[in-house]
């Protein structure tokens, strides 16, 4: 059982370091958008489930857990996006009204 915990937790921690580098590219994302309406792209959240239920699906993993685990992430970095687009377009304000 020792081997099979460390295994886990030996993916916990690459899973972890994907989801930084994830994170970060959340962030460029909300520092690019013209537009707070467009952060949530409901075309692009199909899309992403559908290529993680294929990926699922190849790799022997079940689709339903692992497409609800991506909703779930996905609606938390949306969010998190959001909170970047109106901390970046008040810092954009607060130049123009310096200028």
């Amino acid at each position: 059982m020792t081997q099979v915990r460390d295994e886990i937790d030996r993916l916990d921690r690459e899973i972890v370091r994907l989801l930084a580098q994830r994170e970060q590219r959340i962030v460029d994302a909300g520092h690019i958008k013209q537009s707070r309406d467009t952060v949530r792209d409901e075309a692009r959240i199909e899309d992403v489930v559908a290529k993680v239920r294929a990926t699922a699906t190849a790799n022997g993993a079940d689709a339903d857990i692992v497409e609800g685990i991506y909703r779930d992430m996905m609606e938390r970095y949306i969010a998190h996006e959001f909170t970047v687009w109106d901390d970046a377009a008040g810092s954009a304000e607060k130049g123009k009204a310096r200028a």
